[in-house]
């Protein structure tokens, strides 16, 4: 609680320094989660979602959606090598000093593994000390049974293909003992390891609601979710749908669980958590 009360302190005690300074602007990413995504702002966030949180920049134009190939190892050329990519020109180009991050999913575990790792690629030093913080919106930073699931054959494929892009090396990546020991050796932030070099906050999804009559049921989009409560059957009751509560808060610090914050209380799944849902988009716009 108190962290949450220091947090907005932290962010405009931040903004006035960088303002008196005239150090440079304020920027905007969204990084997505696992799978190829060519055209992240259509298919995965949605404009809608997008142009919502922008309304809290300075300047609306200076953010960058993250388009990359998520379905490989976080380390790969593909994955924090393409998020190098398309970030360090954005920060470079436009003179950003202040960087949030907005994350869901893998790509918080990208996120972190390029704040990890400094010492892997030359850009990682200039983005990381263009970040202000990382909100990373139900990550996976332990892992997820589901991974276990799917890779095992447990699960038939193509009910989680649309989530989890089938038996790729990001769902390997997600197992739980593989996620454990990757925190252990290679990324900091959790338990018994060292602080990240940025905060990174978790916000943490706990149900899936999918009641017919229920029109908050349909945010998102209806037959996802009902994918999403299909697939608690693998996990904890304290559950996103893809995600252990756990897990989403494995890593930095707790910004929020979902119900704290949301309009009417409401869980966001783990579809929900990259819409216009409950006032998430107004939480994250009035945190810029």
């Amino acid at each position: 609680m108190i962290k949450n009360m220091m947090r907005p302190l932290l962010g405009a005690a931040l903004l006035s320094v960088l303002t008196a300074a005239a150090a440079g602007n304020t920027g905007l990413a969204f990084v997505h989660g696992t799978g190829h995504h060519p055209d992240a702002a259509k298919e995965y966030w949605t404009q809608a979602m997008i142009d919502s949180v922008r309304q809290g920049l300075p300047n609306r134009n200076l953010v960058i959606v993250i388009n990359c190939d998520f379905s490989q190892y976080m380390w790969a050329a593909g994955a924090s090598g393409c998020l190098a990519d398309q970030l360090y020109p954005f920060i470079v180009n436009n003179n950003i000093t202040d960087l949030v991050v907005e994350s869901h999913s893998n790509g918080g575990n990208v996120v972190r593994w390029l704040m990890s790792n400094p010492t892997r690629d030359s850009r990682y030093p200039a983005i990381i000390k263009a970040i202000r913080w990382v909100n990373a919106i139900a990550p996976s930073s332990l892992g997820t049974p589901l991974a276990d699931a799917t890779i095992s054959g447990n699960v038939f494929e193509s009910s989680l293909g649309w989530l989890l892009g089938y038996k790729s090396d990001a769902v390997r990546q997600q197992q739980v003992s593989w996620m454990a020991s990757y925190n252990a050796n290679w990324l900091y932030g959790t338990a018994g390891r060292p602080a990240l070099p940025k905060p990174f906050y978790s916000v943490v999804g706990t149900d899936v609601d999918t009641s017919p009559l229920d029109g908050d049921s349909y945010c998102g989009g209806y037959g996802l979710n009902v994918g999403l409560e299909v697939t608690q059957a693998w996990l904890n009751s304290c559950s996103d749908g893809f995600i252990n509560c756990s897990s989403a808060a494995g890593a930095g610090s707790n910004w929020f669980y979902d119900k704290a914050r949301t309009i009417g209380g409401e869980p966001l799944s783990h579809n929900q958590s990259r819409r216009q849902c409950f006032g998430l988009d107004t939480i994250l716009r009035n945190d810029l």
